[in-house]
């Protein structure tokens, strides 16, 4: 089994360390800083072998030079992003593969956010690192892609398997779930889901990782088929792309 372990930084960042106790080898996905990473390191006495960036923004690499500064790490991110990518050792593409130990992630490549956003899906660890391509109940916003780009993105990963784990990079779950039950009121399990949310939320908890099953279920970014929520931005019938972007505009509005 990977050990994952979640570590909230900064206002709403979460970094992942991910651990192979067969190799010995541990990865940090997305490391804004390097302080928390290093703090882990030495509780349990691992070795940094890996840093998986998912796009380019400071704060999912700010701690990249340090964390491969002290522990030697191979620093692993999308080749498009490799003049912006600190410390960059290995650029990947669509279809590629990464191992930590024996554990296999496949590359998929999820523009929309930013041109060159890439995700990592270890199949057979159920995990999806996302990055800020897929949120619990919302998804990222375009500052580099188009709608259609990132609908494209969001196609890929709702068709995984409905029980990948969702490891997203920030805790918006609240802010989205608000958003969401503007736009599909009458969602029966978004309301639901959102009580659980705010429960948690309340208690300083968090609310990711998810699932692709919970997402489908609740997240507008997946359900541009849902009648309820064409009624209610009046776009019945109208072509999924549009829908979504309409979608999109109303939360970058929100």
């Amino acid at each position: 089994m990977l050990t994952i372990l979640q570590l909230p930084v900064l206002n709403d960042n979460y970094i992942y360390l991910l651990h192979d106790a067969a190799s010995g080898d541990t990865a940090a996905v997305d490391p804004a800083v390097a302080q928390p990473v290093l703090d882990v390191l030495a509780k349990n006495n691992w070795r940094l072998s890996h840093i998986l960036n998912t796009h380019h923004h400071g704060d999912h690499v700010g701690g990249n030079l340090e964390l491969k500064q002290l522990t030697g790490c191979t620093v692993i991110a999308a080749l498009a992003d490799q003049q912006r990518i600190p410390g960059i050792d290995r650029g990947v593409v669509d279809g590629d593969v990464v191992m930590l130990g024996k554990h296999t992630a496949k590359i998929i490549s999820t523009p929309g956010h930013t041109s060159g956003h890439i995700v990592y899906h270890f199949i057979d660890d159920n995990a999806l690192f996302c990055g800020d391509t897929l949120f619990v109940m919302g998804c990222g916003r375009l500052f580099e892609g188009t709608a259609e780009q990132m609908w494209r993105s969001l196609q890929i990963l709702k068709a995984l398997p409905a029980s990948t784990q969702i490891y997203c990079a920030h805790e918006y779950t609240q802010a989205n779930g608000r958003f969401a039950l503007t736009v599909e009121p009458e969602n029966l399990q978004l309301q639901q889901r959102m009580a659980l949310i705010n429960q948690l939320r309340a208690k300083n908890l968090p609310t990711v990782p998810s699932t692709i099953e919970q997402e489908l279920a609740t997240n507008p970014f997946f359900r541009e088929d849902s009648l309820g929520l064409q009624e209610t931005i009046q776009m019945v019938g109208k072509k999924p792309l549009d829908i979504f972007a309409q979608v999109r505009r109303l939360k970058d509005e929100f």
